[in-house]
Parts: C-alpha cells; sequence; structure tokens
C-alpha cells in the first residue's frame, strides 16, 4: 500500500496498490492475511485520514519485510469509517466476513461507529480499535488500546485548575457517547476542585456555525473549557475562538485535538489551547524517534502530519500481528488471560493488558503556532 501511488476511491472503499475487489466475489488468496483498515475519509473527522493510511503503511512495510502475520504476507484495504460515507461501513464489513474477504480489523473512528460494529463482527475476527475512547468496551474480540478519559482528563483538568486557578468551566463535545462519558469524569474532577460548570452543551456533527456557541461561552463567565469536538468541527470553534480573542480570558483544554488540527485552526487561533495524550509527533522519546525516522523514509516530503489519531493505526497493525502471532486461532484467549501483558511496536511505549488497562505514558502539551511542545507528564 503506497501513498506515492495515488489513492483511488470507490464509495466505500479507498486503497492503494491493490485492487478493489468485489466484497461477493470468493477469496482467490488464502496465503495473504487481509486487514481491514477503518477511517474516516469524509465529515468532520475526515482530515484524519491522510496521516491514518499513512501510518498503517509504515506498519505494513516492516511486518510484511518480515513474516507478516500469522506467517502470512499482509494486505490492507481502507475502508471508509465516517458516519458520512455513502456507503454504511457496517453493511461493508458484515458483507466482507460474510464472504470470508477479511481476516481482522484495525479501526480509527469515533466510537459511536464502533458499537454499530460489534454488533456486526460479534467476536468472529479479531477487531483492534485504536484511538482514545471513553472505556469500558468488552465486546468479544475487541481490543481496545488507547487513552481513556481517567488517565487523560483528571490529572490534566487538575493541573490547569492549579497552574490558572480555573474557577468556571465550560463543556463543548459532539453528540455521541465519548464526550458525554467523557464528560462524566469533568464533571466528576471539576467538583472534587470546588469549581464551577458554568455551561454545557452537545452539538450535532458538522456543525460548522459556532458563533452562537462561543458567545455563550463567553458570556457564562467560564475561564476554563474542555473541548471534546471532533476534527472539523473544533477547528471551526478554534476559529471563531481565536477570531473572538477569548483566549485573553478563557483556556481551552482538549483530548482529541492533534498536529493538524492546529494547522487547520491557524496559529492565531490557538493560544492557550491544552491538548492531554500519550502521543504527541514533537515528543523527545527514543521510540518517538525511531518511528518518525521511519515514517519519513517510507514518506518523504509527501508525509502527512504526524499526529497521535495517525499515529494510532501504526500502533494497531503491530498490535494485531503480536496478538496472532503469539496467540494463532487463540486469539479469543487473551481477553479471558488480562494477567499476560501484550507489547508490541509503540511510539508511545505503550503495553496492553485489557481494554480496561492500557499503560502508556500521558503528557500534557500546550499548542505553540503548529505543534504542542511544553510536555508535562501527568500519568
Amino acid at each position: 500500500m503506497r501513498l506515492e501511488s495515488g489513492i483511488s476511491v470507490d464509495h466505500s472503499f479507498v486503497q492503494a496498490d491493490a485492487e478493489i475487489q468485489d466484497p461477493e466475489a470468493p477469496r482467490k488468496d488464502s496465503d495473504v492475511y487481509r486487514v481491514a483498515l477503518l477511517i474516516p475519509m469524509c465529515g468532520a473527522a475526515g482530515l484524519w485520514g491522510p496521516s491514518c493510511i499513512a501510518s498503517a503503511e509504515v506498519a505494513l512495510h516492516e511486518l510484511n519485510e518480515q513474516s507478516g502475520i500469522g506467517g502470512r504476507p499482509v494486505q490492507v484495504s481502507v475502508i471508509d469509517s465516517a458516519l458520512e460515507a455513502p456507503v454504511p461501513v457496517e453493511s461493508v464489513i458484515e458483507s466482507l466476513i460474510e464472504n470470508n474477504q477479511i481476516d481482522a480489523i484495525v479501526g480509527m473512528h469515533i466510537s459511536a461507529v464502533r458499537q454499530s460494529l460489534t454488533k456486526v463482527v460479534r467476536g468472529r475476527i479479531p477487531f483492534v480499535y485504536t484511538p482514545l475512547y471513553e472505556g469500558g468496551e468488552q465486546s468479544p474480540g475487541v481490543f481496545a488500546i488507547g487513552d481513556t478519559p481517567q488517565r487523560q482528563l483528571e490529572p490534566a483538568i487538575g493541573h490547569l485548575h492549579d497552574h490558572f486557578r480555573l474557577k468556571k468551566w465550560a463543556l463543548v463535545g459532539n453528540d455521541y457517547v465519548w464526550p458525554r462519558t467523557s464528560h462524566i469524569f469533568a464533571k466528576r474532577k471539576i467538583a472534587q476542585l470546588r469549581s464551577d460548570i458554568v455551561y454545557e452543551r452537545y452539538l450535532p456533527f458538522s456543525s460548522n456555525r459556532m458563533e452562537e456557541t462561543v458567545e455563550r461561552i463567553s458570556q457564562s463567565g467560564a475561564d476554563g473549557i474542555l473541548l471534546s469536538l471532533i476534527g472539523q468541527d473544533a477547528v471551526a470553534f478554534n476559529r471563531v475562538f481565536g477570531a473572538m480573542n477569548l483566549h485573553t480570558k478563557i483556556v481551552r483544554l482538549s483530548c482529541v485535538i492533534e498536529e493538524n488540527g492546529l494547522m487547520a485552526s491557524g496559529a492565531q487561533n490557538v493560544d492557550r489551547l491544552f491538548s492531554s495524550a500519550s502521543y504527541f509527533a514533537a515528543l523527545n522519546t527514543p521510540e518517538n524517534a525511531s518511528f518518525r525516522e521511519k515514517y519519513h523514509s517510507v514518506h518523504r516530503e509527501r508525509a502527512p502530519m504526524l499526529n497521535a489519531l495517525g499515529q494510532s493505526t501504526y500502533e494497531g497493525m503491530h498490535f494485531l500481528a503480536r496478538l496472532i502471532n503469539g496467540s494463532g486461532a487463540d486469539w479469543r484467549s487473551v481477553q479471558q488471560n488480562p494477567s499476560r501483558p501484550i507489547q508490541y511496536n509503540s511510539a508511545r511505549k505503550a503495553v496492553y493488558t485489557s481494554n480496561s488497562d492500557s499503560q502508556a505514558p500521558v503528557f500534557l502539551a500546550r499548542a505553540t503556532g503548529m505543534i504542542f511542545d511544553d510536555f508535562r507528564r501527568i500519568h
């Protein structure tokens, strides 16, 4: 799968270096281990797509230079998993599984899509879910390897409260499970700090007109915002926020704004914006230095901006390989035996024990132009 060869689009499929196949056709090559890479290619989360493909491609090169997965060379089919996709990803995956066209799923998409997919996949093939999420996933065969609110939010809110003496918070997110559940953790921490929630709102996806929401936050007296808007919606919010010059009186915290979001928001609109995550492109660690070198050696000047959500697909591919290579056909037993941690190639130095115990250092970072820096380890 090579980005420089170009990407062809066929409704629900996006592939490179591989012919897009009819999901109804019988499988031609049982010696190939086929992975469906589920990423959003349109809609509010679509700006994450290129970096997700590029990061997964690095893992694909590494795996196929060795023994692949389960001793078989790996082939990746990229499927649009955005809510706005022309063909629902659930119907595509159901057809592919029923017709024995894929062996596993690596998914980087919102939790609402994951929840729908678990009802389709039903533990028939391994499903590695890579981004940050709200926690609590227990569906058979689903391995959630990303950050959770307990690790990201609670220490970040505590640090910003102490540093800026924040007393009034506004909570804004898209209207689905991850923001709502994450904000439950945030409210608990804010209450412990004896601060108040003065504004709370959940918006539909692609809410490009943010003026009313930002104006109400300004009028609320909030001195801190927890911003749980996705992709382009966060970009639209930041642009309006910056135009109103509200950074002078309000601090922003997000767990999902990454380097693509900074670039799209504009350097003038991200002052006093903080992010909590276990990966940032500028992290100076041996693991990230190694990953960056591999990433740029593969993509060179065509490389999309590195970020946490993109990097997660690199980890997802390697986690899948370690899962299958370590357990073979018995991969389901891993969920019943959480005492055996899984170590895998990770730019975050991550170790997986269970969906509720996936360990990696967590940092609070401050936006400076197009990058996050001034890192402080908080977990």
